[in-house]
């Protein structure tokens, strides 16, 4: 009986890699190539968000620097406004002192004296030159319409009188003067407006 002769040696195999192995050496370089790829755009990424968060903080300073030099302004304003209000007069208070000493001092002349009712009317006349004065630099301006039509914006009818002395409708008479402040009213004057005479 005879025997089948075994091969001398197994078959070789065939040369290269083993294609399981490439498959999965091709499965795992393909996302380290990704991630490289990918790589640089995150860089960037955070890059800019370093970026957007210290200009952010710059816009923040910057806020809060104008805010406090708003609130130093707003309160520089208000010690203004409460000065203006306190001592806005301190002017006028200072002229309207000096016509008071010479009223004073008119009072205290000695009326006994000779000729001292002429000193005191000369004084009077002096001292209400002084007050027009003072008036007039602070803006007040007398309104006395004597002789003028009656003005209802300006002047306050008090009564109304026939005459034949001036056209009806006009002033005839001011019993005080009225005044304005820079322009604007500031007190009507008081006047007696003439009407016309009735016929006889």
């Amino acid at each position: 009986m005879s025997r089948k002769k075994s091969p001398d040696h197994a078959p070789e195999q065939e040369s290269g890699m083993d294609p399981m192995a490439e498959t999965q050496e091709e499965a795992t370089t393909e996302p380290e190539a990704d991630h490289a790829s990918e790589s640089p755009r995150v860089e960037e990424l955070e890059r800019q968000l370093k970026a957007a968060k210290t200009e952010a903080a710059e816009h923040y300073e910057r806020f809060l620097r104008a805010k406090a030099e708003t609130e130093n302004i707003r309160r520089r304003a208000e010690t203004d406004i409460a000065n203006i209000r306190k001592f806005a007069i301190d002017a006028f208070a200072a002229e309207v002192l000096t016509v008071r000493d010479n009223l004073e001092r008119a009072q205290a002349i000695d009326i006994s004296d000779e000729g001292v009712v002429g000193k005191v009317i000369e004084g009077l006349a002096l001292t209400l030159r002084q007050v027009d004065a003072v008036l007039e630099r602070f803006g007040l301006t007398a309104i006395n319409p004597v002789g003028e039509r009656f003005d209802p914006e300006l002047h306050q009818a008090m009564s109304i009188t026939e005459t034949q002395e001036i056209p009806p409708g006009h002033v005839l008479q001011v019993a005080q003067k009225g005044y304005l402040l820079n322009g604007r009213l500031l007190r009507p004057a008081m006047v007696i407006v003439a009407k016309e005479a009735a016929k006889t």
